[in-house]
């Protein structure tokens, strides 16, 4: 792997000294980094010192490193072994050699499972994709793994019709992942073909992405349920939660807040009294479950992230745990897949890092590794390799260790990448090597990517929308961002294909919504009728959902009166009244987001700028401007144990009916189980969510486990509610 280091557009430097890992750029004397053009500005004037700071130093410990007395996590790996088995047995239900085809969805979870030698071993022969395509298979047995979807079905009726046209004669299996739905049995028989094809379930619900993660992999679940009102999938979270308590034993303490989580709980309940024996007399080893509609906070999931691994989702896209790195950072013709999870050292390290941290450690970590360079490699490989002292020399001899110490980073890289291939000995630096080019390669297409669009801009205005200031300001830059893509020259529009993309635009109209309790009429008019005329009629129908789901929404006139235009209109006539309510009306009242911020202190007070080395709570992962509300709902929740002294901030989420405690008593708990928290995420969690409760779990001594029904962003978000497919 190749990496261009002179093309860095930044300077980062190491606290150590000869440790540089960009290119540098001279500054004149006493002039401000953030004023000359080779370096960036902080983002914001009263939050972190700067998002992209030249001067960004390495903390001392990085990646929150759990306390001494926090508890061990438990052994997933088990559901990999179950998920691996039951397929298995699934297969050989079709004796012989097969055809495998495999719905585009489960290609990624399937590979974690079970990768194509374990197929080939149980005669899987082909493997093919399930698509809008003919299929030309010569197999005798054709086996279908495929998600429950009305479209599955047809494709595989189509496939069967044309054998039974052509006269052909084979065996067909269907298997459902993770369950098998009532209405794909009935469109199976309306094509005629329920009799020639045999239905199985693949009860795979539980992905270990991580040793602390859990994913459904239902990227749907959000759609179908909080658009759609579609409960199909409530039965999957329900099994899930049973398998867990099953092989984990049981939860003594469940709390829950939401329409979704509530019913996920009942049925859950349902299915422990039905098979009680299982769980009985088992020790807990998890204390804890928390369950949470992805409704009850919108605010965080539209929100950009700035964690380091955050960050890698939005830029790259991280799908079922694994990233693919294009050419723009492998600095080569080839893409590269990587695997993100606690096994890469130096990606664990910096995973829930604020990105302004990110470079300082990778600098520090190639200075340490020049060093186990100068003691490991000198005598001992001269003597296997004799050849190589040549190609040492400008590097310093093993007795000039002065010299060697004097090799940047450049020539360190050439000399690992290029030179050590064949040393087996040094298998271990060049592993830890290859990770750091990737973090480093990751880094700079964010830096340019976020770049291109100002993303510095772009965080000050969500800010300001989450603070409730300037908000006349805000709305007038997300009318320009959207206005970007069309540009007006010579009396004439032309198309100018900026890199603004309309889910960007969206979602800042999204968040000005929500924090704002719905925009005026006048506000929402106006950027419906901009985003409309500049990136085309087509996406009406996605604003008539993202009403429905309560993302944009327009204030009806009687949301904008307030107590005090209440009664001041009482004391003046009719007319003044009116100018009274014109003149409130741009105000509007006080949203429920408002109401709730200031009751949970999700908007933090501090003086002067907010430490990102050293963050003091969880409000860091967003640059001290906010703390995640689902986060601290979980906080507030888990200090109480119960919702009692919350009453308020449930009834401004809208959930009096639907926050739930459902506590056992459970004489067998131990401690260190107590401090075990499985959280619940319904509709999906972002991995800035999952850094917040990281941290929170160092500072309280807690550790918390994750589990969702698949990781998500604002970009993920904004697509299940378009009608426009890229």
């Amino acid at each position: 792997m190749k990496l261009n280091l002179d093309a860095l557009p930044l300077v980062f430097k190491c606290p150590f000294q000869d440790a540089v890992l960009f290119r540098s750029v001279p500054l004149p004397e006493g002039e401000p980094s953030c004023a000359y053009p080779g370096a960036l500005p902080a983002f914001s004037e009263r939050r972190a010192s700067a998002f992209f700071h030249p001067a960004a130093q390495v903390t001392a410990a990085m990646a929150f490193p759990h306390r001494p007395d926090a508890p061990e996590l438990p052994d997933f790996s088990m559901l990999k072994r179950l998920a691996r088995d039951q397929l298995i047995y699934l297969l050989e239900q079709l004796p012989g050699k097969k055809d495998l085809f495999i719905e585009a969805d489960l290609m990624s979870p399937l590979d974690r499972i079970a990768n194509v030698s374990i197929l080939k071993q149980h005669e899987v022969d082909k493997l093919y994709k399930v698509e809008n395509k003919p299929a030309f298979s010569s197999s005798e047995q054709l086996c279908f793994l495929v998600r429950p979807r009305i479209k599955n079905m047809r494709y595989i009726a189509n496939l069967v019709n044309a054998d039974k046209m052509a006269g052909r004669t084979r065996k067909y299996k269907v298997i459902f992942s993770p369950q098998k739905f009532y209405a794909c049995e009935m469109v199976l028989e309306e094509e005629g073909i329920y009799g020639d094809v045999s239905c199985d379930e693949w009860a795979f619900s539980l992905l270990p992405l991580d040793v602390d993660l859990l994913s459904m992999e239902l990227p749907e679940f959000f759609r179908d349920y909080f658009l759609e009102g579609d409960q199909c999938w409530i039965n999957t979270v329900a099994q899930a939660l049973h398998l867990l308590s099953t092989l984990y034993g049981p939860f003594p303490n469940c709390y829950g807040i939401g329409r979704c989580a509530k019913m996920s709980h009942e049925l859950w309940r349902k299915l422990e009294e039905e098979e009680d024996g299982e769980t009985k007399g088992r020790r807990p080893e998890i204390g804890h479950v928390f369950l949470l509609d992805r409704d009850v906070d919108f605010v965080t999931a539209l929100c950009s992230q700035v964690v380091y691994e955050g960050l890698v989702d939005d830029t790259f896209r991280v799908k079922c745990g694994s990233v693919d790195f294009g050419p723009e950072v492998t600095s080569s013709d080839k893409s590269l897949k990587v695997l993100l999870n606690a096994e890469d050292k130096v990606f664990n390290e910096i995973r829930n890092e604020h990105f302004s941290n990110v470079f300082g450690f990778l600098s520090q970590k190639a200075r340490n590794l020049q060093a186990q360079y100068d003691v490991r490699l000198p005598a001992q490989v001269l003597r296997l390799f004799p050849q190589w002292l040549p190609r040492l020399l400008p590097f310093g001899s093993p007795s000039d260790a002065t010299r060697r110490r004097g090799m940047d980073i450049k020539q360190m890289k050439n000399f690992v990448s290029q030179e050590l291939k064949g040393l087996k000995q040094e298998h271990r630096l060049l592993s830890l090597r290859r990770f750091q080019l990737e973090d480093i390669g990751a880094c700079e297409s964010i830096m340019k990517k976020k770049t291109k669009q100002d993303f510095q801009e772009l965080i000050k205005t969500e800010h300001a929308l989450l603070e409730g200031f300037s908000i006349r300001e805000s709305t007038n830059y997300i009318e320009e961002h959207i206005d970007r893509q069309v540009r007006r020259e010579g009396g004439r529009y032309w198309e100018q294909r900026l890199e603004v993309s309309p889910i960007e635009s969206l979602r800042l109209m999204c968040l000005l919504s929500i924090t704002e309790n719905g925009l005026i009429p006048k506000d929402y008019r106006s950027l419906k009728t901009q985003y409309l005329q500049s990136y085309g009629p087509e996406h009406l129908l996605t604003f008539s959902n993202l009403r429905r789901a309560g993302l944009l929404t327009e204030q009806a006139p009687g949301d904008t009166l307030t107590a005090v235009e209440s009664k001041v209109s009482k004391l003046v006539t009719d007319k003044a009244a009116g100018k009274i309510t014109d003149a409130f009306s741009s105000l509007a009242k006080r949203s429920n987001f408002r109401a709730i911020s200031k009751k949970l202190n999700l908007i933090p007070r501090v003086d002067g700028e907010y430490d990102l080395k050293v963050p003091r709570d969880m409000a860091y992962v967003f640059s001290g401007a906010y703390v995640p509300l689902s986060c601290r709902i979980i906080e507030q929740v888990l200090e109480r144990q119960s919702w009692q002294g919350l009453d308020e901030v449930v009834r401004l989420l809208n959930c009096s009916e639907l926050a739930f405690t459902d506590m056992t008593k459970e004489d067998k708990a131990s401690s260190e189980s107590l401090r075990l928290i499985l959280v619940v995420f319904l509709g999906g969690c972002t991995f800035s969510e999952i850094s917040a409760l990281r941290f929170l779990g160092r500072e309280k001594g807690y550790r918390f486990i994750f589990l969702t029904t698949a990781v998500t962003n604002s970009a993920r978000l904004m697509e299940a509610m378009s009608e426009v497919k890229a």
